[in-house]
């Protein structure tokens, strides 16, 4: 089966490529994708710019979209990344998402219902 863990959190700022300090939090994140590829679990996954970048597309009913400037999402946490894994079933989906290298935030495990690509 397949799921993606959707990772939300307060934005905390991070050392940039080539800043002190910057493979010191980047290596938990890489052993984390390490594991997942190793076992087999790994389908895809990024971390996202923060959240100053979005430029949000909203649609309502009878209207034309409308692109605005922002996330516009009433909570403090924001959309951080995102994995999408394979797992044998949900408990393994849930032991793989608490091992994801968040020092805070939520991870929501959610199996996927329809890939495209995956017909091929």
């Amino acid at each position: 089966m397949e799921y993606m863990f959707v990772i939300a959190g307060e934005e905390y700022p991070a050392p940039a490529p080539g800043e002190p300090g910057f493979q010191e939090y980047l290596q938990p994140w890489l052993d984390y994708a390490k594991r997942l590829m190793d076992g087999g679990h790994w389908i895809s996954g990024a971390s996202l710019a923060p959240s100053a970048t979005a430029t949000t597309v909203r649609k309502a009913f009878g209207a034309e979209p409308a692109v605005v400037d922002g996330p516009f999402m009433e909570t403090k946490e924001q959309l951080g990344g995102y994995y999408v894994v394979r797992a044998a079933d949900l408990d393994e989906a849930l032991e793989l998402a608490a091992a994801i290298p968040i020092p805070a935030g939520t991870v929501e495990v959610r199996p996927l219902g329809y890939r495209p690509d995956a017909e091929r």
